[in-house]
């Protein structure tokens, strides 16, 4: 029997499809941007009353003990959100088929915000709003209401978290261009974080979207036994609706992250100009040639070359590494064209940071993996430690991976890699890395290989790797030569004799109906 393919872009609970389309279907005429925020505020506040009510009913058995289930220090204590009374679920939920019930969200919302310093500004108050139908509002507080968080095997499976990514998914698919902002597929995210290994250090993304990357790298740390207190999260992101929906996303976690005071763009005003992180993860907007480039024609992070106006993408590439303390690694995605365009001066940079020895791992991608671009795209993963003692000196080389022909089809036009196609590429990394639980690294044709410095130069500096991994192998059937040369010309002269007796039946029936010659 086949082995199930893991859905590596959505939540794979069993319910999440049916809940989607469920929800889907009370959007009536509303565009997908604005209805995401009414799906997703709702499940946020679901989330943060289910906590609360949890804690509460906690607090209020522990009364004769001196606990207080109204004293909102308890709470905060415990990392948990104070929700007054008129924002618990409950007593919306009670009230949803009521015409003022836009209202009331938009007040437990805003009550919110004034008790919890860190969700200022952060939470969508607009329900109230004439053109949202609060009948179908009402429908969705009853659908939202069906996700418990409550008991135990609920909360170890973090049912509102992945049902949140889920719909983060879903919507970015709904959007289209406009949707990949703020949603990166998770098989890509997972990718970069299964190469990195962000075990301990400070974890950056200047252009962190709805905060993927650190959901996943949060994951990645739980399930391999580490602590997640050992990594501290730092990001920025320049729209101000995605950096709420991040802050959102990572209060479901409860992952606590340095995201800055506010949005702001990572280049003109660096919210954490003084970081040097020890890992950066980043999905940059491809190609872009609105980043302003002509007001930072001297900035002290372009030290391999100014980066062209018209182009920032390797503007982002020196951001990241402006930003890595010296034993850092990146990993970030960028358009194909950044491994071998020589425009506007990008030649130069991508050799200047070639020769610092710099470039860890080039891997290929497959296409279709991304719901805002058909743009093909690679993984960049730099180092600024390859002589790391804890695994082996790489200096003067850089591993090339090509996964083009990775990945299975999830519809049409959507392709997604699947958990063993992630441990195929992360393995190799890692084995060439010489991770001393990774087994022995060697070159396979077609998909791997180390290459070094010279290569690299003889080349052009040019980083694609179909240019050095070569073709795959093909399995040698033993069947000899002369023997498979008659097989073939038998078969192919079968095939003529067909063709003609095709070509005759088809005359003779266009003759029948007078069109013969």
């Amino acid at each position: 029997m086949a082995k199930a393919r893991k859905n590596n872009n959505g939540a794979n609970l069993g319910f999440e499809a049916t809940l989607w389309q469920a929800a889907d279907k009370l959007r009536n005429n509303m565009d997908a941007a604005e209805y995401k925020h009414v799906v997703l505020g709702l499940i946020f506040l679901k989330y943060i009353s289910d906590a609360f009510e949890e804690m509460h009913a906690s607090l209020t058995s522990e009364m004769d003990q001196g606990a207080d289930p109204e004293d909102k220090d308890e709470y905060l204590g415990e990392g948990v959100f104070w929700v007054p009374k008129e924002a618990r679920w409950t007593m919306l939920k009670a009230k949803a088929k009521q015409p003022e019930i836009g209202k009331l969200i938009d007040d437990a919302m805003a009550a919110i915000e004034k008790e919890n310093e860190s969700l200022k500004n952060v939470l969508p108050k607009d329900f109230a709003r004439p053109g949202l139908d609060k009948s179908s509002l009402g429908e969705i507080i009853d659908l939202v209401s069906t996700i418990g968080l409550g008991d135990k095997e609920n909360r170890s499976k973090d049912i509102l978290g992945r049902v949140y990514e889920y719909f983060l998914s879903q919507f970015a698919s709904a959007e289209g261009k406009k949707g990949g902002q703020f949603y990166t597929p998770r098989c890509v995210v997972q990718t970069l974080v299964s190469v990195l290994a962000p075990y301990k250090g400070r974890v950056f993304d200047p252009c962190c979207g709805s905060g993927g990357m650190f959901v996943q790298s949060e994951k990645f740390v739980a399930a391999h036994g580490g602590n997640t207190r050992d990594i501290s999260i730092f990001g920025q992101e320049s729209n101000h609706t995605t950096w709420r929906l991040a802050k959102m996303n990572l209060a479901i976690r409860g992952i606590e992250a340095n995201l800055g005071g506010e949005h702001a763009n990572s280049f003109h005003r660096d919210m954490h100009p003084d970081l040097k992180a020890d890992y950066v993860m980043a999905n940059p907007p491809f190609n872009d040639s609105d980043w302003q480039g002509d007001q930072l024609r001297k900035d002290k992070r372009w030290k391999f070359g100014v980066p062209p106006v018209s182009n920032a993408n390797f503007a982002w590439v020196q951001h990241f590494i402006h930003h890595l303390c010296p034993t850092g690694m990146a990993g970030f995605v960028l358009a194909n064209g950044s491994m071998s365009s020589n425009q506007s001066g990008e030649g130069e940079i991508r050799k200047n940071i070639i020769e610092a020895d710099l470039v860890d791992c080039m891997i290929a991608m497959p296409g279709q993996l991304f719901y805002s671009t058909q743009i093909p795209v690679c993984l960049w993963f730099v180092s600024r430690d390859k002589q790391n003692n804890r695994f082996r000196d790489r200096r003067g080389s850089t591993l090339f991976i090509d996964a083009r022909k990775m990945g299975t089809l999830i519809d049409r036009v959507h392709r997604e890699l699947t958990d063993e196609d992630i441990e195929k590429i992360a393995g190799a990394y890692h084995a060439w890395r010489g991770d001393p639980d990774a087994g022995e690294y060697e070159d396979v044709p077609g998909f791997c290989k180390s290459a070094s410095l010279d290569e690299i130069r003889s080349h052009g500096h040019i980083l694609t790797p179909g240019r050095y991994v070569g073709a795959e192998e093909q399995e040698d059937d033993d069947e000899p030569f002369e023997e498979k040369m008659e097989r073939l010309t038998q078969k192919l002269m079968e095939q003529f004799e067909e063709s003609a007796r095709l070509e005759a039946a088809i005359k003779m029936n266009l003759e029948a109906l007078g069109h013969g010659e």
